[in-house]
């Protein structure tokens, strides 16, 4: 298959997050709640798997692996690099989830290629799929000029949201799931017209 992620229908979800209960709650963790509700929506179970480094389950019906790199963010690649050689799926049937710090929280960006943003956990996963050339849903938890100033971004990120942006990452969150059957049918140009857009205001008719 060519690198064309237009044409592309995912085969493997790969949710970015720190293991562990002291990072479950944290903002760099939301790449894991969407994955978690997705493999519920599913009907995935997920395991822990040594060979891949990771949780891992799929769905036959969906024709869906979802996985939870076990490494810590900054070696995420390692998980996703061996899940991807050994099941032979192609960097443009990956869609990774993450969060992202320059979107505001409830917003969602959805792209296939591009920079990266700074963020370790795709630094990790170019590194070792040899390319930029994947799928990225970002999940807004905004920057902390904006919304803590002067905390560190190293801090920010390890530090569970407000009560207010987490119900607004959540909301994000729902949208995307709703959003999953156009995903997983690789209708790319509609989703990513649908995800992008600003979401309506809380209290305004959607």
């Amino acid at each position: 298959m060519s690198g064309n992620g237009a044409k592309a229908v995912p085969r493997l979800v790969v949710g970015l997050g720190n293991p562990g209960p002291e990072y479950s709650e944290t903002r760099h963790n939301a790449g894991f709640w969407f994955c978690e509700q997705l493999a519920r929506k599913l009907g995935i179970t997920l395991n822990r798997e040594a060979r891949f480094n990771g949780l891992v389950g799929s769905s036959r019906t969906d024709g869906i692996i979802v996985l939870l790199p076990q490494t810590f963010m900054n070696r995420s690649g390692q998980s996703v690099g061996a899940l991807a050689r050994f099941y032979r799926i192609e960097p443009a049937e990956i869609l990774v989830v993450q969060d992202e710090l320059d979107v505001l929280p409830g917003e969602l960006r959805l792209k296939f290629g591009g920079g990266l943003g700074g963020h370790n956990g795709l630094k990790d996963i170019s590194a070792h799929l040899a390319t930029h050339d994947y799928w990225r849903l970002r999940i807004g938890i905004g920057h902390p000029r904006q919304l803590a100033p002067g905390a560190e971004v190293a801090d920010y990120v390890l530090h569970r949201p407000r009560a207010d942006e987490q119900r607004d990452i959540d909301a994000a969150i729902g949208r995307a799931l709703d959003a999953w059957p156009m995903i997983a049918a690789g209708d790319w140009t509609r989703v990513s017209t649908l995800l992008n857009a600003k979401p309506p205001k809380q209290g305004t008719p959607s």
